[in-house]
């Protein structure tokens, strides 16, 4: 990460804020650099936030929190199993 200088203090340069889905999916980790990879995380880093906006735009409910947290952990499932796949090797 590269500095900048302030006052005669180096200061790191600040990465963008990433989105809860970007987070979520870890769209930052990709050892191996497949670009394959980097698009199925920003697919499913795209349906988190937009999942999520529309979670917070309406009132919660009991129901509505269940099927939040479900859809974010299918999501996060969706995407490892998606991964795993065009990565196999065997």
């Amino acid at each position: 990460m590269e500095s900048v200088q302030s006052g005669g203090a180096a200061v790191p340069e600040q990465s963008p804020e990433l989105s809860f889905g970007q987070k979520l999916i870890g769209v930052t980790f990709n050892p191996s650099g497949d670009p394959r990879v980097n698009r199925l995380k920003e697919l499913a880093a795209e349906m988190a936030d937009i999942v999520t906006a529309d979670y917070h735009s309406k009132p919660n409910t009991p129901i509505g929190d269940i099927l939040f947290t479900s859809t974010m952990g299918e999501i996060v499932n969706g995407q490892m199993n998606a991964v795993k796949f065009v990565t196999n090797r065997y």
